[in-house]
């Protein structure tokens, strides 16, 4: 089950103190019995975990964003070719998401852009309740930089509430199926 929650605690975007203009973030749990997961692994499954329909909606907003001069993903066989040398290392780019930071627990990827900046925390700990679980959480930060980025992030608020707990399910439902 995937829940609503608060941007954790121990997250690098916390670490930062910036005011956000936008926050959300999302838990589940993940059956974790081998204590196998790393924060590598976990970058790179987000890239291969997006439900189908989201992958349409992406390709739409990339034709749409297009005509106005923002950053786009690239074409799909390019992303695919891209992934396979992926490591998940800071600097790296993948799509439109560049690795900003990463730990042992934690990959920060996103964008600035022109209009936003934004990132996607991927963030894991031990349960509480159970050792052999772990808590999974998706955050996204963003920044406003001018009134075209509040625009922008008008139509893209209620999707995003829809796709960000999609892809978690779909996350958390790949590394299972790994382990």
């Amino acid at each position: 089950m995937i829940t609503k929650s608060n941007l954790p605690q121990q997250s690098i975007l916390q670490a930062n103190k910036t005011k956000y203009d936008y926050i959300d973030s999302f838990v589940g749990i993940l059956n974790d019995s081998q204590h196998t997961l790393t924060s590598t692994q976990l970058g790179t499954t987000f890239f291969t975990s997006s439900p189908e329909w989201v992958g349409k909606l992406f390709d739409l907003r990339n034709k749409i964003v297009s005509l106005v001069g923002l950053k786009t993903a690239g074409k799909m066989s390019e992303k695919e070719q891209q992934l396979e040398n992926f490591k998940c290392e800071v600097g790296e780019q993948l799509g439109l998401f560049k690795v900003f930071h990463k730990t042992e627990n934690e990959v920060v990827m996103g964008e600035d852009d022109k209009h936003l900046n934004f990132r996607i925390s991927l963030f894991f700990n031990s349960s509480s309740l159970d050792l052999n679980k772990k808590e999974l959480f998706i955050s996204t930060t963003v920044e406003f930089k001018n009134w075209f980025g509040k625009l922008y992030f008008l139509p893209v608020r209620p999707f995003h509430k829809i796709i960000v707990p999609a892809m978690l399910k779909s996350i958390i439902q790949n590394l299972e199926k790994k382990n």
